[in-house]
């Protein structure tokens, strides 16, 4: 590959970055999988809307991690919106690379297939399995939350409140009310 080309790969490449293709959320989803690569923090979430005869209709993508990543998913979203899923059944990784144009170390290889990887596995995870992760997140988020009011109260159960407990209890506790418990209702 020359330079000029090499180039015109990365311009590529940093435009999907910049501005990816569907990027956000399914508003159909009928199937979904997430992954992520640990050694690189990316993260690659991916929904499909598939119609009886197989053909995705939406294809979206979220996450979060590098350039690598992150552009090719939305290349990999592009290319097949509005494809059969035994088109991404024939797609390899392989064709990943080959697709994404720039010579890459293996290490880098990771963060280019993780979507291909996690398109791979969405086509065999029909809705059931996305309430599933979908759980998973909001528990994820539910410890998050605690975490966050536990750091809030820390300070005022040690500062200046005198020690009293009370001023570091969540809101709701102190009146008898528990959010959670409302949430699930």
């Amino acid at each position: 590959m020359t330079s000029s080309e090499e180039e015109l790969y990365q311009d590529h490449i940093l435009a999907h970055y910049e501005d990816p293709y569907h990027r956000g959320r399914c508003s159909r989803c009928t199937h979904v999988h997430a992954d992520s690569n640990p050694l690189c923090g990316d993260r690659i979430r991916i929904e499909l809307h598939v119609d009886d005869h197989g053909q995705m209709r939406e294809i979206f993508f979220d996450g979060e991690g590098c350039c690598i990543s992150q552009a090719a998913a939305s290349m990999l979203v592009e290319r097949f919106d509005g494809k059969s899923i035994d088109e991404v059944k024939q797609f390899s990784a392989q064709d990943m690379l080959a697709m994404f144009g720039v010579r890459l170390t293996p290490n880098r290889q990771k963060c280019a297939l993780l979507s291909w990887k996690v398109l791979q596995a969405a086509v065999y995870s029909p809705i059931e399995a996305a309430q599933r992760i979908s759980d998973c997140e909001r528990m994820e988020s539910q410890h998050a939350h605690l975490g966050e009011l536990h750091q809030l109260a820390a300070p005022a159960i040690g500062g200046a409140g005198g020690g009293r407990a009370e001023a570091a209890a969540p809101a709701g506790a102190r009146d008898g009310t528990d959010r959670r418990s409302e949430e699930r209702r």
